[in-house]
């Protein structure tokens, strides 16, 4: 071949290569260099949405407890059914009151039997009363008859004299022991109807106790709403981990005081709770609209709106993943009796409308030592660059930090060309198909 031809093959050769990077830049899509396909920085209108998983929960709720009765287990006897719809004032748990209802025969009969003790006690206070009034005057007689005869000593010899005087002061002494004996029986007489005071108190107090448990042992529903049946912690000596299924509670199960048996739940009121990742929640705010469907209802849509947005991650202390998750709330539009606590629902939160936003698809968007990377296709090769992602959207994602019209890899090169993944960098999770 000589040098004429040889020059005119490199020249078209050129001239080709030349076309395909000038068609690779005017399209948002094609294999580039070594087959890796790439997209274009382009301006968009955007309108963000934000799709999450979340779960049906009530705002208003009542746990139904055991009535923190002393004395061992209580047997229950009555329980409305799980899912039944309840009524405030309804009774929907009831324990048997036997041991109560002998507690209280018991105690009505101890109240009766100090009763009676009261009014012995006040008899006998009476009638021991009247007879040191009796002795009491008897001994003040006795004591003036020995003064007037003191009085008569002048007339008397010496002898008889000292035997009135003699006699004054026994009757002074018998006298004083008499006033300390009253005073004593008084005393006595108070102590005695005070201790039987005290066991009709005790009686009385523990009559009513036995009345309020009797009472408390019928439960009625708080509010309206849905009953839910608890798991019998209880069956399992009270002992419980995470990932244990627990029986229910039925009839006849015997529970602790204070056991956590069930819950009325109101359902006019639910609101679903769910989760988004740290750049969606830039993009989310109160009362942007909210397209719902829940699994458990096909074929219906529901609407709400966002309540909340958390201000703080939520993340478990188990969780290996770095990425941090707030907490949503939403509120539905309108209540809906076919609605359940617990049922999944799928989300389309409507966020802002962005015009002209710098944007290319999400899978464009790799990770590398934790910040979010693009490779930009530099003619020569492709390079890292970083960009801040504002928003994800339907496979989308708005940037900042890139120009538009550059080419982007769409695959990470390095993985590409070697065939094995590069231990530096981890694509970033995409949230919708890849557009253009």
């Amino acid at each position: 071949m000589n040098g004429g031809k040889v020059y005119a093959i490199t020249f078209v050769v050129a001239l080709a290569l030349s076309g395909n990077s000038i068609a690779c830049r005017q399209t948002s899509v094609l294999a580039g260099n070594a087959g890796i396909p790439t997209a274009t920085v382009k301006e968009v209108d955007l309108q963000v949405k934000v799709f999450t998983k979340g779960a049906l929960q009530t705002q208003q709720s009542r746990v139904i407890s055991a009535p923190p009765i002393a004395g061992g287990t209580l047997q229950i006897i009555q329980l409305a059914a799980a899912g039944t719809q309840v009524h405030t004032g309804e009774v929907v748990l009831e324990f048997d009151p036997s041991q109560q209802e002998y507690n209280l025969g018991q105690n009505r009969s101890d109240l009766e039997q100090a009763e009676q003790e009261i009014v012995k006690a006040k008899a006998d206070a009476a009638v021991q009363t009247a007879e040191d009034q009796t002795a009491l005057l008897k001994a003040k007689y006795g004591v003036r008859k020995a003064e007037l005869e003191v009085s008569k000593n002048e007339l008397l010899s010496q002898i008889d004299a000292q035997k009135n005087i003699l006699a004054l002061d026994e009757a002074k002494r018998a006298l004083a022991q008499l006033e300390q004996d009253i005073r004593s029986h008084s005393a006595s007489n108070e102590a005695a109807l005070a201790i039987s005071e005290e066991k009709r108190h005790k009686a009385r107090l523990a009559m009513d106790q036995a009345e309020r448990n009797i009472k408390n042992m019928r439960i009625t529903s708080p509010i309206d709403g849905l009953m839910v049946i608890h798991g019998n912690r209880d069956s399992s000596g009270g002992m419980f981990f995470d990932g244990m299924t627990l029986p229910d509670y039925h009839v006849g199960d015997q529970a602790n005081p204070g056991s956590s048996i069930a819950e009325v739940i109101d359902g006019s009121h639910l609101e679903i709770s769910a989760q988004v990742g740290e750049t969606d929640r830039t993009n989310l705010k109160a009362g942007q609209p909210v397209d719902i469907t829940i699994d458990a209802l096909p074929g219906e849509s529901f609407s709400g709106k966002v309540r909340s947005v958390g201000g703080a991650t939520a993340r478990e202390f188990w969780d290996d993943n770095s990425k941090h998750k707030f907490d949503v709330n939403i509120e539905l539009d309108r209540a809906d009796p076919r609605l359940r606590p617990g049922f999944e629902a799928r989300l389309s939160i409507l966020g802002d409308h962005l015009t002209r936003a710098v944007s290319l698809p999400a899978e464009a968007i790799f990770e590398h030592d934790g910040k979010k990377i693009v490779y930009c296709d530099r003619g020569h090769g492709f390079e890292m660059q970083e960009v801040k992602v504002r928003a994800l959207s339907e496979g989308r994602a708005v940037l900042d930090g890139i120009p538009v019209g550059t080419v982007v890899a769409l695959v990470n090169p390095d993985k590409k060309r070697s065939g094995k993944p590069k231990e530096s960098g981890s694509p970033a999770p995409s949230l919708g198909a890849s557009s253009n």
